[in-house]
Parts: C-alpha cells; structure tokens; sequence
C-alpha cells in the first residue's frame, strides 16, 4: 500500500471553544485498498506495528503533514498546529527524536507548529524512556498530547511528571454527557484536573450542539468531532479553511 500510494492522509479540524474558529487540525491515515475500499487504521495499524512497517508508514504520515502545514502557511492560512500519532513501537527505537527533527528541518515548520499526540497507554509503559523522549521532543518546542485521556488506568502521581500540553478527553465520556451522569461527571473532572495543574483539554467525538455548549461552559479550551468536521481528505479540508479564512 505504501508502495502504490494507497495510503492517504485526512485531516480533522480541532475548533476553539470560545471563538469556534479553528486552532490546528489532526492528521489521521486511510488506506484506499482497491478491492476492499477505505480501511480504518484501527484495522492495519496494529498489524504495521507487528510488522515493524510502522516505522516508514509513521514517518511518511509524520512528513505528509508537516509539508502540509508549512504549504498551508505560505498560502497565507493563520499558522496552527498539526498533530500526529506516535505508536509505542516508534517510542522503543532510540532515533524518534533524530526523525522528528530531521522531519522538520526538510519541510521548514516551525516545531511549535506540530503537536505529537501518544495514547494514554502508551504513556503509562516504559515511563522513564517515555518521560526521557518527551522531554527532548518538548525541549524543541513540539507540542505534546495525551490521547484517550480517561479509558486506562492512569497515575496521577506520573501523570504530573510527563512533560505534556494536553489532555484530550476520550470521545466515550463525550458522547455519553448527556444520557449519562457519570460521564458528565467524570468529563468536568478532567477538565478541573488538567486546568489545575496547567494543561490544556481537547475533547473528542462532539457531534451536537449540547455536547459543545456543555463543554464550553466547563472551561474546554478546543473540540474536534463530526459537529463541526469529520475527518477530511487534503482538498475539502483545504475548502474548508479557505471559507473560514476567505475575507
């Protein structure tokens, strides 16, 4: 798939909860298989990681992107950041940092243009390796998010020691928020704890207006989610910053 260029980058614009204008995008990867059609990541990537072709599958996505916002500045687009998954067997092998770096000295963007998000999971193995390379990544001025906040078992002890950005609050208790009690509930708290301890929040899979207006009023800083865009390939999310952006 790499090979024939199956494999496409989409993008989903992640909206300020305050100005509802656009604050960065997330690049997620589809494979256009031509007998089996579009395949969700969800199914190839954990082969890829088996395989070890996660590593030129990851650092041609991280590529694809960076290019792309760069392109997107110099068209006259206001600068946002773009974020990118990291899979655990990118954090085992020792030259992440060397990639990511070599990665944005080729395509010209400024690392507080990037943000590198790694699932909650990820997060909680290997700590002191992970904490060591975040730091790096971090010491370069790249963004970093935590993603699925909430659905593992996590250390608020650690927790506080990871050099991150941002929580980004699992799209289950998002979508739960206004039928169930407990996922109201538990949303505010980590909006609460990570405002308390100086992170921001990004919520995921808000669909509805009552889902945005709630976050809003308890303080989320952005949201990304169908409501405002699904997931895009290059020329409708291309459209779509145009008519925001367009005087």
């Amino acid at each position: 798939a790499l090979e024939r260029g199956e494999l496409e980058v989409y993008y989903q614009p992640q909206v300020s909860c305050v100005t509802r204008k656009f604050k960065g995008v997330e690049a997620l990867i589809r494979w256009h298989h031509p007998e089996l059609g579009l395949i969700s990541p969800a199914k190839f990537i954990p082969i890829a990681e088996q395989t070890g072709l996660i590593f030129p599958i990851g650092e041609w996505v991280l590529q694809t992107a960076c290019r792309q916002n760069k392109i997107w500045q110099e068209q006259g687009w206001p600068p946002m950041r773009i974020g990118v998954n990291l899979s655990l067997r990118q954090f085992q092998k020792d030259n992440l940092v060397e990639k990511v770096q070599a990665v944005l000295l080729e395509t010209g963007l400024a690392p507080e243009y990037l943000e590198l998000e790694i699932t909650e999971s990820i997060a909680m193995k290997e700590k002191r390796h992970i904490i060591k390379i975040l730091s790096s990544l971090r010491a370069m001025g790249i963004h970093i998010a935590i993603d699925d906040f909430g659905t593992e078992y996590s250390s608020l002890n650690y927790l506080k020691h990871l050099p991150v950005d941002r929580l980004k609050i699992d799209m289950s208790f998002i979508q739960g928020i206004e039928e169930d009690p407990k996922d109201a509930a538990i949303t505010r708290t980590i909006i609460s704890l990570a405002k308390n301890i100086g992170l921001e929040v990004i919520a995921e899979g808000v669909e509805n207006e009552q889902q945005f207006v709630f976050l809003q009023q308890h303080g989320c800083n952005e949201v990304q989610g169908y409501y405002f865009s699904p997931p895009l390939p290059l020329v409708a999310v291309t459209e779509l910053l145009a008519e925001k952006y367009s005087d």
